[in-house]
């Protein structure tokens, strides 16, 4: 056992004290012996994590959280033409940090990931070699370099094959997915997931002059984005199922959910430091379409009509909510009838929408007299035509609609009076909903002074 430095506990020499040895913290013993020890992150304490962390000695701390099980599944996606983060997604990663990861490098990890046990072989060996039997084969493997011949490491060109594992005969195509798009997301958690797009956000909400402290991030995508992501899992399911691996389609992370891991920090790092959190009474919506792959629904229309059923709110009948149904419905064989595993390559990214920000509505109550015999409780309007010039619900409306900044309100009374009635006593209650007010907190002295607004009219 390391020992630590002698040290004299405090007292006075009367004490008849005697000194001790005091043992080393781990750090100071790992310093000493110069062993290496990794940091655990503390976010990375899931069972996707533990397998990994607790065979790794001295690995790079921005190595993604995959397993061995994870490389038929990466290979597989990589050369169908999914983006970096839609490859981490269907791995069912949930450490957030490594979607918010830039694209490239992740990209990277993911290459040299699936290639890592052939170059450990490689060096392997190469090691156990002699240095002539060494300099021999750089030679040949330079005079070799002329004819160009296969390569087992993957390198970012626009097509490349590798080898999947030493000695067999399965190979995998990687695709430059960097410069494509991705056939899984339609290109939303790779341009449309950064900061440019967190930028817009911003502006947007800057722009409508809100206040608020949190708020919520919503994502519209379309619908077919559920299909073309049932096809990759179907495509992944093939090959997963002869190696006796285990996928559930419900662990697979959304495409909302990896957006969102991606733009929360970049969104609040732009709004100076607002939360963005999975509750708040402030909503800002991002909606993005994709009218080239519109058609990727229709087949499911006649394979399962009853899920499509025309409403009168909805300007289509295919929903996400419809396609979601559908494709509980449909066998797997059906489905690969009619539609290609994996999906086709789009020609263009999804279209982001414009931006939409909605506060919870906000209830005001109170209770109200009428003095007057010539005031109706509502506006009146008979034919078209106004009898009256104004009302007890327009005149309270007014100024809260102002204090508030509200878009618009809904005006509730307990009972009513006729026109030539008055209200005396203790007042009628009422109540008010404000509908997306740009302004929601008030002390109760600016309350009290809003009450003798009303009263002046």
């Amino acid at each position: 056992m390391d020992e630590g430095p002698w040290l004299k506990p405090s007292g006075s020499a009367s004490d008849g004290l005697r000194l001790r040895r005091v043992p080393r913290s781990p750090s100071e013993t790992s310093r000493a012996t110069g062993c290496c020890r990794e940091k655990k992150d503390p976010a990375v304490n899931s069972p996707a994590h533990a397998d990994d962390v607790s065979g790794s000695t001295c690995r790079p701390t921005a190595m993604l959280p995959l397993k061995e099980k994870d490389k038929p599944i990466v290979q597989k996606l990589l050369s169908a033409g999914c983006c970096a983060r839609c490859v981490l997604r269907f791995c069912c990663v949930t450490i957030q940090a490594a979607y918010r990861q830039a694209q490239h490098e992740t990209l990277e990890e993911l290459k040299a990931f699936i290639t890592e046990k052939e170059s450990n072989i490689v060096q392997d060996s190469t090691s156990q070699t002699s240095t002539y039997e060494h300099n021999k084969s750089q030679d040949a493997a330079l005079s070799e370099t002329v004819e160009d011949p296969p390569r087992k490491r993957a390198k970012l060109v626009p097509t490349q094959t590798v080898q999947s594992e030493p000695g067999s005969a399965a190979v995998v195509t990687l695709r430059n997915v960097e410069s494509h798009v991705c056939v899984a997301c339609l290109g939303i958690l790779q341009d449309l997931c950064g900061p440019d797009q967190a930028v817009k956000i911003a502006e947007t909400v800057k722009a409508q002059n809100y206040e608020f402290d949190t708020m919520v991030l919503s994502v519209s995508l379309p619908a077919q984005l559920c299909v073309r992501e049932h096809s990759c899992w179907l495509h992944v399911k093939k090959e997963v199922r002869e190696k006796s691996l285990v996928l559930d389609k419900d662990d697979v992370i959304q495409v909302k959910e990896a957006f969102k891991w991606v733009m929360q920090g970049l969104v609040t790092k732009e709004l100076g430091s607002v939360a963005v959190v999975s509750k708040s009474p402030f909503e800002v919506g991002v909606e993005f379409t994709h009218p080239e792959t519109e058609s990727d629904c229709y087949f499911l229309a006649k394979s399962c009509p009853d899920c499509f059923k025309p409403t009168k709110n909805k300007q289509s009948v295919f929903t996400r909510m419809a396609v979601v149904k559908a494709l509980e419905k449909i066998s797997d064989a059906r489905f690969l009838q009619h539609y290609p595993s994996p999906p086709l390559e789009p020609s263009s990214s999804c279209t982001p929408q414009d931006i939409q920000c909605l506060h919870m509505s906000v209830f005001i109550a109170g209770r109200y007299n009428k003095f007057c015999r010539s005031l109706p409780q509502t506006p009146w309007v008979i034919d078209g035509e106004r009898r009256m010039e104004s009302s007890v619900e327009e005149l309270i409306a007014a100024p809260i609609l102002s204090a508030f900044r509200a878009d618009g309100f809904n005006f509730s009374s307990s009972g009513r009076e006729d026109v030539d009635v008055r209200t005396l006593g203790n007042g009628r209650p009422f109540a008010m909903e404000l509908l997306n007010p740009h302004r929601s907190r008030f002390s109760k002295v600016e309350m009290k002074q809003l009450q003798e607004v009303l009263n002046v009219k």
